[in-house]
């Protein structure tokens, strides 16, 4: 099986390497500090499941995950380029200033997307947007809800895009689940879908939720 690495041990980079290494993945978990605990989340998930600091895990992984907070995460990336090239860069960030209550605010990016952002700063990797548009528990467990979610996909190569196709396969995501919008401009749409999530959020509470295209 593929070696997934994961950037950001949050909540949703811990849900994402739980359920990996679940489906038979060897899964790192990239921390930003080497010191930092494990998320409780991933703690005893599996014996696939190994810790290393953010550059170990970009250097020693497949396929990376770009699971961290999205107003930093071009900084951070563009500093691992040397480690993620030639390689597929999975990013699930929306990159947002706080409102201040806690809650995703305005767009970093307005007019572009942070994937398109990484792709600039990384020309030699691939770079592919999906799962940013729903919470994080929905990403590896879609059938919950009352109705089935949309996981788009956003990249310029297409083997790439299929590549990634495969994991939300092992995440639960059924093929018409599954929508292709094209090149990594596509992104800049699925990106600004987060401007929707603070005022469900604020009336709803923390419920799961994604945003989905109906046919």
């Amino acid at each position: 099986m593929t070696t997934i690495g994961i950037l950001g041990a949050g909540r949703v980079g811990a849900n994402l390497a739980g359920k990996f290494a679940a489906t038979g993945h060897h899964v790192i978990l990239g921390h930003r500090n080497p010191t930092e605990e494990p998320a409780p989340a991933a703690e005893g998930t599996s014996p696939r499941l190994s810790f290393a600091d953010q550059r170990t895990t970009a250097r020693t992984a497949d396929i990376v995950i770009n699971a961290t907070p999205g107003d930093s995460a071009l900084e951070r990336l563009a500093g691992l380029r040397t480690e993620l090239a030639g390689k597929i860069l999975v990013d699930v960030s929306n990159a947002t200033r706080d409102a201040g209550d806690g809650l995703p605010g305005d767009l970093c990016y307005p007019g572009s997307s942070l994937a398109e952002q990484l792709q600039a700063a990384l020309p030699d990797t691939q770079v592919v947007k999906t799962l940013n548009t729903m919470l994080y528990m929905v990403m590896t467990a879609p059938d919950t809800l009352a109705a089935p979610p949309t996981a788009y996909l956003s990249g310029n190569d297409e083997h790439a895009k299929k590549t990634v196709t495969g994991l939300l396969r092992d995440l639960g995501w059924q093929p018409a689940w599954i929508e292709d919008l094209g090149d990594i401009t596509t992104a800049r749409a699925t990106e600004a879908m987060i401007l929707v999530v603070p005022h469900i959020l604020r009336r709803n509470g923390f419920q799961p939720f994604a945003v989905s295209l109906t046919r």
